[in-house]
């Protein structure tokens, strides 16, 4: 059920005339009013430490976007996820992504039916496959055991599992190679297979429908690339392709007909998005690599973060917390974007994850009821591992015009412990990086601070830091697999907090319809034999034509400039 607009709501209001009083307050005048500030605006839990003190609100702000989140009464709507409620209205779907990782105790319902024991079911099925893999009684066609993993998807398919074999790399087989495909260009296909022995690599073909175009074309594409380099004249007939692939897919029609065993199908279901499915059968790559107990142990990292979000007041929630900061960044300081820099190499894919995580769920126009928004959604997500991008883009977060609030993610030991020269380890002086770009970014540096360093006049503008950029600072002991699962599951639930606030689907993608088909009338016109009659604008027109004559060698006709 949608709520009244949200520019109309007298909490909303209330922000507006709080911003217009603080607008205009630095954070240094923040910290000198609170002492204790930084201690303060935090929150720990769930293993993770959240410094929120360097945002640019203060004790009535945190009241007003609570009371605003009242109104939009995010308590039930979070409620009604937990509870089975079909809230992806545009699909009448429930979203249950929080089923995928509830223990065999619990007991969620969809039409009258406990889906926690079908979750259960094809986790059990995993981890024996993955035992089976992981052991080396999975033989390949020729009797050789298998080495190598290419999982194969595109987007939720693909981004989940990419992430997190990098996130928990240490923790992987380093005597298995795994590669993952998704772009229909064939370069990747191509490259991911260049070095590897068929006889030993198992393909992983995630696809729901097993109908999406890119990954069944990469589908095919590795179909054949495995029985051309099998050395057997039938193996196709003599059951080669059920030995070196296996799906992910409810469609048992379709995975038969490519030569898959559905015994070796693993299924997930229409309640989960795919942003949201790499905790699903989709993780299947990621227990490959990690093990059934990494898997769990990650599964209860998202769980305990599950039940934080569930039952914990909203003052110290900490995805209503991150939620409610987003909107008053996004909605009230005008911030398009939001930098997430891990200082964390292994996390150097968890941007990338958290591009299609945030924006292909919020990235929305219109509400709950179709009418259009007149305010700003789902601001834009980017980012790279810290000290990288110090020496890219932090200069425009420090000095640039625009206001990048940023979230930065450290971890107090790591993984891959070097001496530093001078003492100390490597970690110490990633993390000094990390603290210190915290502090820059809030405080700056005045002109006249600039000065009393001696610095001459003409050069004090260009070496002035305005500050006041807000921060957020997320803190934990050590990257485990629970502690990936609880990091994902925050900002899970924060894109939520925003979607319920924003009045928008936070689970339907209708945005990456069009684009696809109108793709498939395309392919037909730059594939036809002969010249295809044309009738699309002048622009598109142009352009397939200039391809066909590119593809095929010829000198390019037509107006050039």
């Amino acid at each position: 059920m949608s709520h009244p607009k949200l520019t109309t709501l007298p909490q909303w209001q209330a922000l507006q005339r709080h911003f217009a009083m603080l607008g205009t307050k630095h954070l240094r005048e923040l910290f000198a009013a609170d002492p204790q500030r930084g201690e303060r605006l935090t929150v720990e839990n769930v293993g993770l430490y959240l410094d929120y003190s360097k945002q640019r609100v203060d004790d009535d702000t945190l009241r007003l976007l609570r009371e605003l989140a009242e109104a939009c009464e995010l308590p039930r709507r979070i409620e009604a996820m937990f509870r089975g409620d079909r809230i992806n209205t545009t699909e009448n779907r429930a979203v249950l992504h929080v089923a995928l990782r509830a223990p065999a105790t619990k007991k969620i319902l969809v039409d009258g039916h406990d889906v926690v024991q079908d979750v259960h079911e094809v986790l059990a099925r995993m981890a024996a496959f993955s035992e089976r893999v992981r052991s080396g009684a999975w033989l390949g066609h020729t009797g050789k055991r298998i080495r190598n993993i290419i999982s194969i998807g595109i987007g939720g398919s693909d981004l989940g599992p990419v992430m997190a074999y990098e996130a928990l790399r240490d923790y992987s087989r380093r005597d298995m190679t795994f590669r993952f495909v998704s772009n229909v260009d064939g370069t990747d296909f191509a490259e991911a297979v260049r070095d590897l022995d068929a006889a030993e690599t198992l393909f992983i073909i995630c696809s729901k429908t097993f109908t999406t175009l890119e990954t069944l074309t990469n589908a095919h594409a590795a179909r054949a690339w495995s029985l051309a380099a099998l050395g057997d004249a039938d193996a196709e007939k003599n059951g080669a392709i059920a030995k070196h692939f296996v799906a992910v897919s409810t469609n048992a029609e379709g995975v038969a007909k490519f030569g898959i065993d559905t015994a070796n199908m693993f299924g997930f279901w229409d309640w989960v998005g795919g942003r949201y499915s790499m905790d699903s059968s989709i993780g299947l790559s990621t227990m490959l690599a990690i093990g059934a107990d990494g898997f769990r142990d990650m599964l209860a990292g998202f769980h305990a973060m599950d039940e934080h979000f569930r039952r914990t007041p909203l003052e110290r929630n900490l995805p209503v917390l991150m939620g409610l900061l987003a909107i008053w960044n996004n909605n009230f300081l005008d911030a398009a974007t939001v930098a997430v820099l891990p200082y964390e190499q292994y996390l150097k894919r968890f941007p990338a994850y958290l591009q299609q995580l945030t924006m292909e769920s919020n990235g929305k126009h219109v509400t709950l009821d179709g009418k259009v928004v007149d305010y700003d959604t789902g601001p834009v997500y980017w980012g790279e591992p810290g000290t990288n991008g110090q020496h890219s883009f932090y200069q425009l977060i420090h000095q640039g015009t625009r206001i990048v609030p940023c979230d930065f993610i450290g971890f107090g030991q790591t993984l891959n412990p070097l001496p530093a020269q001078g003492g100390g380890d490597q970690h110490d002086l990633l993390m000094a990086n990390l603290i210190a770009q915290g502090e820059a970014l809030a405080f700056g540096k005045s002109s006249d601070e600039v000065r009393a360093e001696g610095t001459p006049e003409a050069l004090v503008p260009h070496r002035t830091f305005e500050g006041n950029r807000p921060s957020t600072t997320i803190l934990a002991a050590k990257l485990t697999p629970h502690a990936l699962g609880t990091l994902i599951a925050l900002y899970e639930h924060s894109v939520f907090v925003q979607g319920v606030l924003w009045d928008i689907d936070s689970f339907d993608q209708w945005g990456v319809e069009l684009g696809k088909q109108l793709a498939k009338a395309t392919i037909v016109e730059l594939t036809a034999k002969d010249e295809p009659k044309l009738a699309h604008d002048s622009s598109t027109n142009a352009l397939i034509r200039r391809y066909r004559q590119l593809r095929d060698g010829k000198a390019p006709t037509g107006p050039r400039g």
